[in-house]
């Protein structure tokens, strides 16, 4: 397993509370699809940062979090990724924090970043723009619930599959 990284679907990511103790070293974070990266950042606690992302998009204080909350439910399957600058992926940078996440915004060329990012990924059109209207105007707790329902739905398809 690589320890410098964590990558998790959004709805499994509501589920988690409290930042696990294995995962406060995170220090770099990535909002993604299976093929565009939407935002990356850094943070001394990536994990409460992404939070404050999600949250801040209820009152328009994040695009990313705003993002995903105008593209409900499918937003459910985007991945978060919480990664290490101490990693071996940054050493060419030294493991600096801001030259890691220099690189990793190199790398994606994310859609929403535009300091650090000379060219950001156009948002492909099969998403609603962040300045688009919320498709549900819930809270957060309804939402976390819809996540919680689709992870046992998840869990018990996987679950099936693997009696056969």
């Amino acid at each position: 397993m690589n320890i410098g990284l964590i990558a998790i679907p959004l709805k499994r990511f509501l589920l988690v509370e409290q930042c696990p103790t294995e995962w406060r070293g995170f220090d770099l974070y990535l909002f993604r699809d299976d093929e565009v990266g939407f935002y990356a950042g850094q943070s001394q606690v990536a994990f409460a940062r992404v939070w404050e992302h999600l949250l801040g998009g209820f009152h328009g204080h994040s695009i990313v979090g705003r993002f995903i909350w105008c593209n409900w439910p499918r937003s459910m399957s985007f991945t978060i990724e919480l990664m290490s600058s101490q990693s071996q992926d940054f050493d060419g940078v030294g493991n600096d924090l801001n030259a890691s996440e220099r690189l990793l915004i190199e790398r994606w060329s994310p859609c929403f970043n535009v300091s650090l990012n000379d060219k950001p990924t156009p948002l492909p059109a099969s998403y609603l723009p962040p300045n688009a209207p919320f498709r549900r105007r819930r809270g957060l707790k309804a939402l976390i619930h819809e996540a919680e329902r689709a992870v046992r739905a998840e869990d018990a398809r996987l679950w099936l599959e693997n009696l056969d």
